[in-house]
């Protein structure tokens, strides 16, 4: 019987192993077909898709709205990395999108919360879970935006950083390995098809899928795995619980799904908000490794943006995480918002719909012009 068992479970890692590289190879080729179809559009039709990124402050909101809709920053990143590298949006316009895209991330692990609605106790921890990365996330944009504004502090690292990894700054094509790979595919798809609107939205769903898919298969092979003692070691000390977000946040593809796990956990009592909060913090890094998985044999810009991703989060980690002052700071916020939603329930769906939705819509929409 136990013979049995132990084939079975072997049998079910190596299915999630076939399954993860045939969406690693799907979301690749997504990109690519992207990449291909965006620099098809009609320029019109692209520029009025783009026009509104010009003001850096709508660019954040659009990229915060976009990814509360579709649930997947790693989708918005990507997609923005296909943009860049199709010419139609420019490094320094692709920051702040990026930016507000890791803020709209965040909304998955505050709806979980909401299914401890009906245990006051309960749900004040959950919705403190839920809502410290929105918290993270929000404080290191309003450090690092007007860095980026004022200096081009993100960017021009960023631009300094792809250097080392691009073979030539004139290089304007896709290399030649992911030609040869994605490529011919991508042409004859776009080809046949003959709408490269329509091409590029089912991008964006083979994009959406491929992810979907990495998540699900890595996270069964990590699930398969022994886990006994999963709360007990990964929440540990600081430095722990930090190199396990980032490592199961870059297996998984999503920091909405490592995250959300979290909130259970707190809800639960089986671990302190304190001490999960740096896993957040890690999740928040492996994350990035999305994007620069698109930046794959992209343009030079394209690997830049991939690198803005990462230093954003990397620079918000540093300054949030080795000091226990600073560090505390979301997660003040955050236990307080959860003991004021708790007594009212009203405020915490008001924050949602007013931090994800209404404001970000209102502002993009008064500012279309």
């Amino acid at each position: 019987m136990e013979q049995l068992e132990e084939e079975n479970s072997k049998m079910n890692k190596a299915t999630s192993y076939v399954l993860m590289l045939l969406a690693l190879f799907l979301f690749i080729f997504a990109i690519d077909m992207l990449t291909v179809s965006m620099s098809q559009l009609n320029n019109s039709v692209a520029n009025d898709i783009l026009q509104a990124t010009k003001n850096p402050f709508v660019s954040l909101f659009i990229g915060l709205l976009l990814t509360a809709l579709i649930q997947s920053s790693s989708t918005v990143t990507s997609s923005v990395v296909a943009i860049v590298a199709a010419g139609n949006l420019s490094l320094e316009q692709a920051v702040p999108l990026v930016m507000g895209a890791n803020i709209g991330t965040t909304l998955t692990s505050t709806l979980v919360s909401f299914s401890y609605i009906m245990k006051k106790g309960a749900f004040k921890k959950a919705l403190s879970a839920g809502i410290v990365h929105d918290f993270f996330n929000i404080l290191t944009v309003v450090i690092l935006l007007p860095l980026e504004l004022y200096f081009k502090f993100i960017s021009r690292l960023s631009e300094k950083t792809a250097h080392f990894f691009a073979s030539d700054a004139s290089y304007s094509e896709p290399m030649v390995y992911h030609k040869m790979i994605t490529r011919p595919l991508s042409d004859w798809i776009n080809t046949t098809i003959e709408i490269p609107f329509l091409t590029m939205v089912l991008s964006i769903f083979l994009v959406f899928l491929a992810i979907k898919l990495l998540s699900s298969s890595v996270f069964k092979a990590l699930e398969l795995g022994s886990s006994n003692d999963f709360n007990k070691y990964i929440f540990k000390n600081t430095g722990l619980s930090f190199f396990y977000g980032t490592f199961f946040t870059a297996a998984v593809q999503s920091s909405s799904v490592t995250t959300s796990l979290v909130v259970p956990l707190v809800a639960e009592g089986r671990v302190t908000l304190k001490k999960a909060f740096p896993f957040i913090i890690g999740a928040n890094i492996g994350t990035t490794i999305t994007a620069a998985i698109a930046a794959i044999y992209k343009t030079e810009a394209a690997i830049a943006l991939a690198l803005a991703h990462f230093f954003f989060n990397l620079i918000g980690a540093l300054i949030f995480l080795p000091f226990p002052v600073i560090r505390n700071l979301p997660v003040l916020l955050a236990i307080y918002m959860g003991e004021k939603s708790a007594q009212n329930r009203i405020i915490g769906f008001a924050y949602i719909l007013l931090t994800f939705f209404i404001i970000p819509f209102f502002l993009i929409y008064f500012n279309k012009d």
